[in-house]
């Protein structure tokens, strides 16, 4: 589950939500947050198609940019 950086929703929100859907510690939302923000996109999850499809709507829900990607193996 890839989150793109966007010129809209501020870094504090997106580490809200990435808290309160992920599940993330603030200091492991901050980190992804940042991510996002410096390189333009960051890998927030691998999981199963079922639960990656479910953090997609969950993410895209609150206003955030994601896309699935398969893992390169």
């Amino acid at each position: 589950v890839i989150v793109w950086n966007d010129p809209i929703n501020l870094m504090t929100y997106v580490v809200f939500v990435f808290m309160k859907v992920l599940a993330f510690n603030k200091e492991k939302a901050t980190r992804h947050m940042l991510e996002v923000h410096n390189k333009g996109r960051s890998c927030v999850a691998v999981e199963t198609h079922e639960k990656a499809e479910f953090y997609h709507q969950q993410l895209q829900a609150r206003g955030l940019i994601v896309t699935i990607e398969p893992v390169e193996q």
